[in-house]
């Protein structure tokens, strides 16, 4: 036959509560050297289990929001962006845009930031417990062709209509052929005023018919998404490039030590 202690810890198992099982003993300890009562212990233990949840619901949401793990706020040298963005960035990671299914649009030449910045707002949103998926622009057309081929396209669309924000990567890098563009066309005008996307760019919407290839499409596509839209001008010198000109300045100094 169980113990008590035994059959408590099941039933609190059974009612998936698992940091009831692992905390009870200790608030039990503590109810009795504080003197707290029934409803002060058991209000400890509640709010045990809500936040473990909430770190277990994040971790789950982060692994699916398929985010660079090294891409975050914290990483990013904010000190390099744009005043203008930098105003900006705050608003965009508490996820307000998010709630009025509104867009951002990243633009700028490559190595600028773009990207950093995409998904440094991608882990705030997450934290904050939107769902995110981060993906190469290109990547998500393939999936999405797939999935047209096997009559899969409007399951597919609702799966990722179940993402608060979905981030498309490198738009600009993506040439597509008809088949592509319709399906691309067909993920925006699909989460159009209802879910959020965030894209990066190193081609200014001039430039989109090299995207999408028919001008009324083109047309069409940017007015979806830039009718309710922040635009953020990725302006500046290349980031990457000044990294290289650092490594390569430090290297030559050892260089110049050594000899």
């Amino acid at each position: 036959m169980n113990s008590p202690e035994a059959s408590l810890q099941l039933m609190l198992r059974t009612l998936k509560l698992p940091s009831f099982v692992a905390n009870h003993e200790e608030i039990s300890a503590q109810t009795e050297s504080h003197g707290w009562t029934f409803s002060q212990a058991l209000r400890q233990l509640c709010e045990l289990e809500l936040h473990d949840r909430r770190e277990r619901r994040i971790e789950r949401l982060m692994k699916a929001s398929c985010l660079p793990s090294d891409k975050t706020l914290a990483t990013l040298e904010q000190k390099k962006l744009p005043a203008k963005v930098r105003r900006q960035l705050p608003a965009l990671c508490e996820g307000g845009f998010v709630e009025r299914g509104e867009n951002v649009l990243l633009f700028g030449l490559p190595g600028r930031g773009k990207s950093h910045v995409a998904s440094a707002i991608g882990h705030e949103l997450v934290l904050r417990g939107r769902r995110v998926l981060y993906t190469a622009t290109r990547a998500i057309v393939e999936k999405l062709l797939v999935a047209r081929r096997e009559l899969e396209l409007d399951r597919m669309l609702r799966r990722l209509d179940g993402f608060d924000v979905v981030i498309l990567d490198d738009i600009g890098y993506v040439q597509q052929d008809r088949d592509e563009m319709e399906v691309l066309f067909t993920l925006f005008a699909q989460r159009y005023e209802r879910r959020s996307v965030v894209i990066t760019s190193n081609l200014v919407f001039s430039q989109w018919d090299r995207i999408f290839k028919d001008p009324m499409t083109t047309a069409a596509a940017i007015d979806r998404l830039v009718h309710h839209a922040t635009i953020l001008e990725m302006t500046g010198p290349s980031h990457r490039s000044e990294e290289a000109k650092k490594r390569s300045s430090k290297k030559t100094r050892k260089e110049g030590d050594d000899n």
